[in-house]
């Protein structure tokens, strides 16, 4: 009777593991860089320049630093998004609506794993990646400076379609003394700070246009994280 029951124990437990290892584990976390064609820290007679002009194009991308999506690991892999809208992103009074965009995905991941960033991406991503018009395979590099998510210097390359180098803001670079954070991140994030692009630019195809800029308040710096 003793042998009866401990073997049922045992086939419980085997049970539950198998029906766990068969739920896929959606929570990652990890670090979150974007750019944009328009300042984002700024005053309002800067923003009111460039709306309708400028910001209708930008460049973000997340890096999992632990995690699993759709059950897959994702640590160390990263996907970038580029977006066009057919006006300034993030303007209250006008939609920028509809919106292409490219997903660049982290060539050295595996099948399993593009797949899983992929749907990532358009999760954290939103309705900003209903219009994914291409999606391309490259070397990406994400690195905050000294590995703290504080750090207002970062890079990201994503082969020869995208890059980001940022810098702190510092006392120079407010100019009409009334700078705030005009425009919020594309995304939803747990902690986003506003930094200066030493450059950031678009090269890729698929969006009609390509940019390219240097010493703009129009970067943030953040970490994300998202699970089920």
């Amino acid at each position: 009777m003793r042998n009866i029951t401990g073997m049922l124990l045992a086939l419980t437990a085997m049970a539950g593991m198998a029906l766990g290892a068969g739920i896929p584990s959606n929570h990652v976390s990890g670090q979150y860089i974007e750019a944009r064609t328009a300042d984002v820290y700024t005053g309002p007679c800067f923003a009111n320049g460039e709306v309708g002009f400028g910001g209708d194009m930008a460049v973000f991308g997340w890096k999992v630093t632990k995690g699993r999506w759709q059950g897959v690991p994702l640590e160390g892999l990263a996907v970038v998004a580029a977006v066009r809208g057919r006006h300034t992103l993030g303007d209250p009074t006008k939609s920028a609506y509809p919106i292409q965009s490219v997903l660049i995905i982290d060539e050295k991941a595996r099948p399993e794993q593009r797949r899983a960033l992929e749907s990532l991406a358009r999760r954290l991503g939103g309705d900003l990646l209903d219009n994914v018009v291409r999606v391309v395979y490259r070397p990406i590099q994400f690195d905050v400076a000294d590995g703290n998510v504080h750090s207002s210097k970062a890079m990201l390359k994503a082969g020869e379609w995208a890059r980001i180098q940022t810098r702190e803001i510092r006392e120079e670079d407010h100019i009409c003394s009334n700078e705030y954070i005009y425009y919020g991140p594309l995304t939803k994030l747990s902690h986003a700070m506003p930094a200066v692009s030493v450059t950031s630019a678009y090269e890729g195809e698929g969006l009609g246009a390509h940019w390219s800029l240097s010493n703009r308040r129009n970067a943030f710096l953040g970490t994300f994280e998202i699970g089920e």
